[in-house]
């Protein structure tokens, strides 16, 4: 990713290596997490009326699908039709796979589009009622290994967070940000939120070691579909980025358990509070949660209910892309956009308002995977937008 300077450098953090890949256990570095991500409490979960069981990888609990989760398989790679270079990973998941039901064919595809934009879209079918719940697993430096997230302001916009017990299972409901150190409304310096005082001083990031938490989103999706859900920056404002989204919440998670004992590829090592995780995804626990947005389809059919792709996209373009709103088919579709906004007269730094005379591109369409019958049930899980521009510091377009 380009800084204002010129400059240019990897800003998410990464192993050297496909064998450092596979020996790591628990990072989710840049993984593709599923069937369910984030936490399901004791590894269990109710489905109409049927109990079900995902073996325990966490403190008991069952975290980002179990120990056999998405991110430890080997994914299909085809490549995709388009005008810009393009990859499809495609991934069978078999019936009880880690003990889900029903049989459960993904696909995301990797495309770099204009503007230097790179997105990702989730995709996935089930030939049964069944749970899903996918995200992108990046860490964001966007100091690239400088200066860590002491060095990074992030704006969550919104006012309500889930509380979570000392093994990160949310405990009751949602509580208020008010006067709390989980109200990023406003851009908020990381650095003295992440001290060792600041984390003790709070017993929810005491327990966690520091933010591995959900936000509820605020706000309606606008008509793309799309809402924001965070906007992440270095203190000089060389780098930024927005993440946008029609998923309900943002999870949170500051690398709290990177203990340098792996090595980056810049050759660093991966430690502590050294880069940030923004996952837009349902609720933790949902399923043991009936007041939470489901994350379902209500019955093996094409519908509405179901959850949407995800579509990442980092780019380099004068203005935001407005990700894509509805599938064909009128299911819902979730985006997750992470975008450094230039700052011109006018457009306030993350604002996402198109300046005179420009307009947004038109929203993308994603088909379902192939190769299904047609009346199996259609999840489309995450559509996630990660949009990345540069911001240069006095005004000036780069």
């Amino acid at each position: 990713m380009p800084a204002t300077d010129g400059t240019r450098a990897s800003v998410v953090l990464g192993l050297p290596t496909t064998e450092a890949y596979a020996a790591a256990r628990g990072p989710y570095l840049g993984a593709l997490v599923g069937r369910y991500a984030n936490r399901l409490a004791h590894g269990r979960f109710p489905l109409d009326g049927a109990g079900h069981t995902v073996p325990a990888n966490d403190r008991g609990h069952a975290l980002h699908g179990g120990p056999d989760g998405f991110d430890r398989r080997v994914w299909r790679a085809t490549p995709a039709p388009g005008r810009h270079a393009a990859v499809r990973l495609t991934l069978l998941s078999p019936d009880g796979d880690m003990g889900f039901p029903g049989a459960l064919e993904v696909a995301v595809t990797y495309r770099l589009g204009a503007d230097h934009t790179l997105i990702l879209d989730y995709e996935a079918r089930t030939d049964r009622p069944t749970v899903v719940n996918l995200t992108h697993h990046a860490y964001f430096d966007l100091t690239a290994g400088q200066d860590g997230l002491a060095a990074h302001t992030l704006r969550v916009p919104g006012t309500r967070y889930l509380p979570v017990d000392a093994e990160a299972i949310p405990v009751g409901p949602p509580a208020p940000v008010d006067a709390t150190p989980f109200d990023l409304r406003e851009a908020t310096v990381l650095g003295p939120r992440l001290t060792p005082e600041a984390v003790a001083a709070h017993p929810q990031l005491a327990a966690a070691g520091g933010y591995d938490h959900t936000w509820l989103l605020d706000g309606a999706p606008g008509p793309d579909g799309l809402r924001p859900a965070a906007t992440l920056a270095t203190l000089d404002g060389s780098r930024a980025m927005e993440v946008w989204t029609t998923e309900p919440a943002v999870q949170v998670y500051t690398g709290n358990q990177l203990d340098a004992s792996l090595t980056g590829t810049d050759g660093r090592p991966l430690t502590r509070h050294r880069a940030v995780c923004l996952e837009t995804q349902h609720l933790p626990d949902s399923p043991n949660h009936p007041e939470y947005p489901t994350n379902r389809p209500s019955a093996p059919a094409r519908s509405s209910a179901a959850a949407p792709p995800t579509a990442s996209r980092i780019s380099r373009g004068p203005e935001p892309c407005a990700g894509p709103a509805r599938t064909g088919d009128g299911a819902a579709r979730t985006t997750r956009s992470v975008q450094p906004c230039p700052r011109r007269p006018g457009l306030a730094p993350g604002s996402t308002r198109p300046p005179p005379g420009r307009r947004r591109p038109p929203p993308r369409r994603t088909t379902p995977v192939r190769g299904a019958p047609d009346e199996v049930g259609t999840l489309h899980e995450e559509l996630c937008v990660l949009v990345a521009q540069v911001r240069r510091v006095g005004g000036e377009q780069q």
